[in-house]
């Protein structure tokens, strides 16, 4: 999941929530979100591989 940021960035966060915190997993801060899509795909290819 992305979200764009007040400063213009963007941020990837984990699609499940952590069960401990009830929030979602910050899994990094990009420039662009062609970068936090292309590094989204990359998590969920990683996690089937």
């Amino acid at each position: 999941m992305i979200r764009k940021l007040k400063d213009g960035k963007y941020r990837l966060y984990s699609r499940k929530k952590d069960e401990k915190t009830g929030k979602r997993r910050n899994l990094g801060t990009f420039e662009t979100r062609e970068a936090a899509e292309k590094h989204e795909r990359e998590v969920q290819y990683f996690k089937r591989h």
